[in-house]
């Protein structure tokens, strides 16, 4: 348990985030996909790039092997398609609430391109048995509506297949910009890729990198808690190193949401600073398909500015580390706020005089719950939070940066 005050409301800091969680995610399985002795700087510190690098490591020369990858889902789908695509016998599964979190279109896929993978529990989820071999590939179609992690995986392993593939979307894809940055990356490391509406073709072909370091941007997921600190703060001020705003992370468009919200970005040498503004909205609609993963935290900012705030296109929420459309529609009731949830859809009411929670916020086990809600403590008065080792999973130095900032984390 961690209890979060803000008695001083005037934020003045410099933060440095380590790298973006999925660029680093994406650079480890290219360097193991290439065998390329690729040295990456600012690489994330997160659980999931740390877990990611130590199983890639764990696998390599290995013909037989099991991994957990805990609660990890962008491990779970990189690295079905990456040992499907591999000689040897893998079996791969994961925590409780990751055998609950689907894998089928994945797999339905992988096995059409001639992969052998049998469910060994509930069909259609974790964990996985998985005879790897060489992939001839070809052409395929692929659910696009599930998870952007699904194509992904696919197209990280495309370019060593024996036909190269071409891919096809069929529905309307969830976090198009995610699908962008693989085949962005992926053209950095030499591949060819042609992209037709929904329609992608990566040409057979090996990884080449003409120099084998790569700066990783830092974090934009990450840097969304502390546009909910500039925002609901007296006044502020904030640098956030390693940062600008033509990236490839589709939540940088935080700094255009956040404008609305009575925070300006301006682009430094090294990074951004944020700064307060006046906010001149009582009322933000958003449609969160293309970055789903802030969501969480424009949802707390509104309830502590007294903004009446609808989101949409978070269908993909309900499978993350838990149901994060119910977990908050729990917890930011207990600022007061009213809210109302469908599958795909938040609306939330804040109170006029925002509540101090009486009962400690829960996590779920997810670390973007509790780096989401933190910031209220403006606002709010003091609070606890349960879990708070839950951030490691993306930010580790989360509550550190916090107290740096003049929160009183205890």
């Amino acid at each position: 348990m961690v209890k979060v005050s803000a008695i001083n409301t005037i934020i003045k800091a410099e933060v440095s985030i380590s790298g973006s969680k999925s660029l680093s995610n994406r650079l480890l399985m290219i360097r193991a996909i290439s065998g390329l002795n690729l040295h990456f700087k600012n690489l994330s510190d997160s659980d999931d790039t740390v877990t990611l690098a130590k199983e890639l490591g764990y696998l390599k020369g290995k013909h037989q092997a099991e991994i957990n990858v805990g609660h990890a889902g962008t491990d779970m789908r990189f690295l079905t398609a990456y040992l499907a695509n591999t000689k040897g016998q893998w079996v791969i599964t994961g925590s409780d609430r990751m055998k609950n979190r689907p894998i089928g279109e994945l797999v339905k896929v992988l096995n059409q391109l001639g992969a052998d993978i049998k469910f060994l529990g509930e069909e259609g989820f974790p964990p996985l048995k998985i005879n790897g071999k060489q992939l001839n590939g070809g052409s395929i179609e692929v659910d696009g509506s599930i998870s952007s992690q699904f194509i992904t995986a696919l197209l990280l392993i495309a370019p060593t297949l024996n036909n190269g593939l071409q891919l096809k979307i069929v529905n309307e894809s969830v976090s198009k910009p995610y699908i962008k940055m693989t085949i962005e990356v992926m053209r950095q490391f030499g591949i060819r890729i042609e992209e037709n509406g929904n329609d992608i073709l990566v040409h057979s072909s090996k990884y080449t990198k003409a120099g084998l370091d790569y700066y990783v941007e830092s974090d934009w997921s990450s840097a969304s808690y502390w546009y909910s600190v500039a925002a609901l703060a007296k006044e502020s001020e904030i640098t956030l190193t390693h940062f600008n705003k033509s990236s490839l992370q589709s939540d940088s468009v935080i700094t255009e949401i956040y404008e609305k919200l009575g925070v300006r970005t301006e682009c430094l040498a090294l990074g951004v600073k944020l700064t307060k503004t006046k906010c001149e909205i009582s009322e933000l609609e958003y449609n969160c398909i293309d970055c789903p993963d802030i969501a969480q935290t424009i949802a707390a900012t509104c309830v502590g500015l007294g903004i009446k705030v609808t989101l949409t296109g978070l269908q993909t929420l309900k499978v993350k580390e838990t149901d994060r459309i119910l977990a908050m529609k729990n917890e930011l009731e207990k600022f007061g706020a009213k809210v109302e949830v469908t599958n795909d859809s938040l609306m939330v009411i804040p109170s006029i005089n925002i509540e101090s929670p009486k009962a400690p916020i829960e996590t779920y086990h997810d670390h973007r719950m509790a780096m989401s809600i933190a910031p209220l403590a403006l606002v709010s008065g003091p609070f606890e939070i349960e879990d708070p080792d839950v951030v490691n999973k993306s930010y580790a130095a989360f509550w550190d940066d916090l107290q740096e900032a003049g929160f009183d984390i205890d």
